[in-house]
C-alpha cells in the first residue's frame, strides 16, 4: 500500500476507530503521513453480512470522494 501511494496511485486504508492512531502513526513512520483513512465503525469481525454491508455503505462514499478529489 505504501509503495503504491509513493508511486502516485490513489490509495487509502480502511480502518475502525480503535486503530486510527496506529494507522496514522504507521503511515507517518513509513513516509506517507497524508495517507487517507476511510473510517468505519468497530468491530468488523463477527458481523453478519448485512452488518458488513452497512459498513460498506459508510466507506463507499468516502472512497468515491477520495477518488474524485484526486482526479480534480
Amino acid at each position: 500500500m505504501i509503495q503504491l501511494r509513493k508511486r502516485g496511485l490513489i490509495t487509502a486504508v480502511i480502518c475502525s476507530d480503535p486503530f486510527r492512531k496506529l494507522a496514522t502513526t504507521q503511515a507517518r513512520v513509513l513516509g506517507v503521513p497524508d495517507l487517507p483513512l476511510v473510517m468505519i465503525r468497530h468491530p468488523l469481525g463477527g458481523l453478519s453480512i448485512e452488518q458488513v454491508e452497512g459498513r460498506v455503505l459508510v466507506a463507499l462514499p468516502q472512497v468515491v470522494k477520495l477518488i474524485k478529489d484526486r482526479l480534480q
